[in-house]
Order: C-alpha cells, then structure tokens, then sequence
C-alpha cells in the first residue's frame, strides 16, 4: 500500500473520530499525518507484505473490540452484584513482544480494555505490570493476553 493510501486513511479516521469534515480539519488531518509517517516511514512494509500485514492488522483490531465489549460486560455484571466480590491486584506480565512500538500497543490494549490498565514497564522491557480488578486467577489472565493481544501484535509487526 502505498503511503499516499495509508495518508488518506489516517485523513479518513481523523475525520470520522472528529465529526467535522470542515477545510481546517482536513487541512490539520493531512499536515499531522504527513508529519506521524514522515516519522514512521522507515518502519513501514516494503515489499509483498503489505496486505498481508494489513489483514493482521484488521485481525488485532477486531479482537481489540471484541475484547472490549467482554470485558466491558463482565465489569459491568460485576459491579452491578448486590455484593462486590473482587480481589484486585497488580501482577507481572513476562513480555514476548521486544520493541518500543510493540509494548506501547500492548500496554495501550490493555489499558483500554475495562477492568485491567497498564501501570509499568521494567527498566530491562521485559516485564509489564498489570493492575486488575479482579486477580483471582492471574494465570488465567496471563494467558488471555499472551494468547490474545501479544500474539496478534506480533503477527501483525514481527513479519
């Protein structure tokens, strides 16, 4: 893909997230997206596998919503309860992504989805702390995020 249609995406996305299809907007939607690739270029596919990444890309972004509308209902079943029976915590998550970008996107998964929100990386980016609000069963949630996010974010970078 070329990075004229990846511009006019980022334009297309600025302007459905703002609502305002004014001459300023689209002006601003095609200055800062210039400036977020200009920045990115080097970053971005080569090659064959551009539609290959995109596909994994679209794949991330859908289990990004399907993970927010589950968890958006279990936060909501659980603080409805007559009886708030939570055991909140924060634990350590082993990273397998390795670069800045990777664990910025993770981080930002996981802390967009209710009920979890990244708190830090170590020093040596090879631990995310999680806060949860219910550490009842951590392995479990270990695995959704290793099987889920992380796995989907490195099919979709490490290509």
């Amino acid at each position: 893909m070329s990075l004229y249609l990846v511009q006019l995406l980022f334009v297309a996305v600025w302007l459905a997230v703002t609502g305002s299809f004014t001459l300023a907007n689209i002006i601003f939607a095609l200055v800062v997206s210039t400036l977020a690739l200009g920045i990115i270029r080097h970053q971005l596919p080569g090659g064959r596998n551009h539609w290959l990444r995109l596909v994994r890309v679209l794949s991330l972004v859908l289990l990004f919503f399907k993970e927010l509308a589950l968890s958006a209902w279990k936060v909501a079943v659980l603080v409805t309860r007559p009886k708030l029976d939570v055991q909140p915590g924060i634990f350590a998550y082993p990273l397998t992504v390795t670069t800045d970008f990777e664990i910025t996107l993770l981080a930002n998964l996981i802390t967009l989805t209710p009920g979890t929100l990244s708190v830090d990386v170590s020093a040596d980016r090879k631990t995310l702390y999680v806060h949860a609000i219910d550490c009842s069963d951590i392995e479990a949630t270990k695995t959704d995020i290793r099987n889920g996010f992380e796995r989907k974010i490195m099919e979709a970078f490490q290509i």
